[in-house]
């Protein structure tokens, strides 16, 4: 077996550091997915918008979610929808809170989860890779008999 060089090391941290940030994406990620947490509105007020190319803007509404039954009521707090295009300041969508610090959810849910598992595969394999690649091949092709290299006699030489 191959020993393991400074460049696997530093290739099997990137991909334990990549399994970290997954795994701990992945709990909200299916909250978001399943429609976990408190049902209720959330009320645009205004938009969060930066150019991010020359003529091409990028906004992200904030506002306020109240939960229907009137328990959780958070402000200023950034909607993850896919429909948030078309919102106009004072509009009404229902949502849903997972508890994530700043965003609460569309009813569409989120596909967050799809890159949670992207880092998660790209992890095991970067971790994996230096510990399954195969040993160099000795030769380019297997040897001849009798240690022949030029390949068998050819009748009358």
């Amino acid at each position: 077996m191959r020993r393991i060089t400074l460049f696997d090391a530093v290739i099997m941290t990137g991909g334990l550091l990549l399994l970290v940030l997954g795994a701990h994406q992945a709990g909200p990620a299916l909250a978001a997915v399943r429609g976990d947490g408190p049902h209720g509105t959330f009320t645009a007020v205004h938009a969060d918008c930066f150019e991010h190319h020359p003529g091409k803007q990028i906004c992200t509404w904030l506002g306020n979610f109240r939960s229907y039954d009137g328990r959780v009521l958070r402000r200023e707090i950034t909607l993850y929808d896919p429909q948030q295009d078309t919102f106009t300041a004072g509009r009404t969508v229902r949502a849903f809170d997972t508890g994530r610090p700043d965003h609460v959810y569309g009813e569409g849910g989120s596909r967050e989860w799809v890159t949670v598992v992207l880092l998660l595969v790209l992890g095991v394999g970067l971790l994996a890779r230096p510990l399954l690649r195969r040993r160099p091949r000795e030769a380019a092709r297997p040897p001849m008999p009798n240690g022949s290299a030029a390949g068998p006699a050819l009748p009358g030489s």
